[in-house]
């Protein structure tokens, strides 16, 4: 373990969370999670928690509350909160300390919320005794930029879109005020306005509240902007720490240097993906309107994808993004317009679509954890649905299984995994590869990256345009502006229900026309501004240009 995790950093006095020694093993197999991890974090500061999936983050970060996921335990060290022992405590005295003392946000919102209470219901029951307990509800959910008012209140969580359910499991977690607050991902169903917004609400309360914050993530933007120091996870082990501004302009370990090199770097000249206005059209939608019940939330929506292009779709939480994607593949039904592929009107529900249309055109999900049957493992999650698109019988389905998890980054040996052994990134991973089992020539991408750390998120990137090269059209729902500027060749701006902005990415992103284009740049946490004239970035950017010049000659537009 680097010197740079020990004692030099430690500040026991001041420390809200003090972690000793503590390690995470695998049963029955008795492999460590996580090995002799050493960390303190002081009140009112943010220690960023950085790595690849698998590496052991959020694994460390359940352990901060005391819990293991099945199958794991804790088998030595210790973690204080304050002067009190959560490992020490018995069982009542851990579950006291939840909430007031230590509170979580997990990746997953909607696994966070109860579908059958009320969001008045839930946020009460995260608070203790109170003298107001209905104007702290109104205040932590201002706070997070929602509206406080009696009819939001009311509402479940399913009438939420899923950057709201977001910010409402972390208007729970922090309603208590809490002495630690352990944050696993909780801005990647967030679009960047909104996000920039709940960091600075983060940033803010720790200070205020004297809360000391570990902040899991991926986004090495967001973690720069945020942290006061970082972490960074491989293995289980933790490999590299210190203040964010050396220990991302001036990395010592070659990890740290590997995860930086992924990082996707805003582009707004367009360079490298010129879009090809020649092609056929596999995809027009013309006019789309679609909503729910009496609420209209699609208006008047024109958009074409050819053929080996990508079609990105930007936009905050509740401006349509999903709707839309739903609707083309057929899972929302409440829609007037057209929707033609490959000349062919498609039925407004996927059941009234043929086989053959179903397999051409797949849909991969935001949220790994609800759209994967823990009751399957891998392989059979791959197979079912290919052997129902192709037709029959699978001749050789060991082949189509590793020849699908491989394309999507993952070992063919983990065919033989349940669900529940997966990371959320590996989730995800296994949703890319049954969506492209099936070879389908448009791919409607609903915030796949999102999950996934910097490394593989490039891999998936280099999938995705691999795929194009193949022919393959992709809609790209994100709110990752820089990876837009990376993947791909067009870009619609949605606000409201309406596309406020269309057009090819290198003229959208330099010059952009409408008033909420430029905010959506202007609130995009930009790690190449950051880190500009660093020694890291300039290699990147050098690297980035012989890579372009060597391939200039033999390289498809993109």
């Amino acid at each position: 373990m680097s010197t740079s995790t020990t004692d030099d950093h430690r500040s026991d006095e001041a420390a809200a969370l003090d972690i000793d020694g503590v390690t995470v093993i695998g049963r029955p197999s008795d492999v460590e999670i996580i090995s002799g991890i050493s960390l303190s974090v002081p009140r009112g500061r943010i220690l960023g928690l950085v790595g690849e999936s698998g590496s052991g983050k959020t694994t460390l970060g359940l352990a901060l509350l005391a819990h293991c996921k099945r199958a794991t335990e804790i088998t030595a060290g210790s973690i204080r909160i304050g002067t009190t022992d959560l490992l020490a405590g018995t069982a009542a005295e851990v579950r006291a300390l939840r909430g007031r003392g230590v509170a979580y946000i997990p990746q997953s919102p909607a696994s966070a919320l109860n579908p059958a209470l009320r969001l008045r219901t839930q946020l009460r029951e995260a608070l203790f005794e109170s003298d107001d307990a209905a104007a702290r509800v109104r205040e932590v959910l201002r706070e997070v930029a929602l509206p406080d008012d009696d009819a939001f209140l009311d509402r479940y969580p399913h009438q939420l879109s899923g950057g709201q359910q977001q910010r409402v499991a972390i208007a729970m977690a922090f309603i208590g005020r809490p002495d630690l607050i352990v944050l696993d991902e909780p801005t990647t169903g967030l679009d960047v306005t909104t996000q920039a917004h709940v960091l600075a609400t983060i940033r803010s309360m720790t200070r205020t509240y004297g809360t000391a914050g570990v902040y899991i993530s991926h986004d090495m933007a967001v973690v720069a902007d945020l942290a006061d120091e970082i972490a960074v996870m491989y293995q289980g082990e933790v490999v590299e720490r210190g203040p964010g501004s050396r220990l991302l302009s001036a990395p010592e370990h070659p990890y740290t240097m590997q995860l930086l090199r992924a990082v996707p770097l805003l582009k707004t000249d367009g360079g490298d993906h010129p879009a090809d206005e020649a092609k056929t059209p596999v995809l027009t939608v013309r006019g789309l309107e679609a909503g729910y019940g009496r609420t209209n939330v699609l208006k008047d929506i024109d958009i074409e994808v050819a053929p080996g292009d990508c079609v990105a779709l930007l936009g905050e939480s509740g401006s349509g993004k999903t709707t839309l994607s739903r609707s083309i593949v057929g899972l929302h039904h409440q829609f007037g317009g057209e929707v033609v592929f490959d000349g062919a009107q498609l039925a407004p529900s996927s059941y009234r679509r043929t086989a053959e249309q179903r397999r051409r055109v797949q849909y991969i999900f935001q949220n790994p954890y609800e759209a994967l049957n823990p009751r399957k493992r891998v392989r059979d999650l791959i197979l079912q649905p290919y052997a129902h698109l192709t037709g029959g019988k699978v001749a050789d389905p060991d082949s189509v299984v590793a020849t699908a998890l491989e394309r999507a980054a993952l070992p063919a040996a983990y065919g033989e995994r349940f669900p529940e052994q997966l990371s959320g990134g590996e989730r995800q991973r296994v949703c890319i590869a049954r969506a492209i089992a099936t070879k389908p020539d448009l791919l409607i991408c609903d915030e796949i990256t999102s999950a996934l750390d910097v490394s593989v998120q490039a891999e998936i990137v280099e999938l995705l345009r691999n795929l194009q090269n193949d022919g393959m059209a992709l809609l790209f729902v994100t709110h990752n502006i820089a990876l837009v500027s990376n993947i791909a060749q067009y870009v619609a701006i949605l606000n409201s229900g309406r596309i406020v902005e269309y057009g090819p990415v290198g003229t959208v992103l330099s010059d952009p026309q409408h008033e909420y284009t430029r905010a959506l740049i202007a609130d995009t946490p930009d790690f190449e501004l950051t880190f500009a004239d660093s020694p890291m970035h300039k290699s990147i950017r050098a690297a980035e240009k012989e890579h372009t010049a060597v391939e200039g000659g033999t390289k498809r537009p993109e």
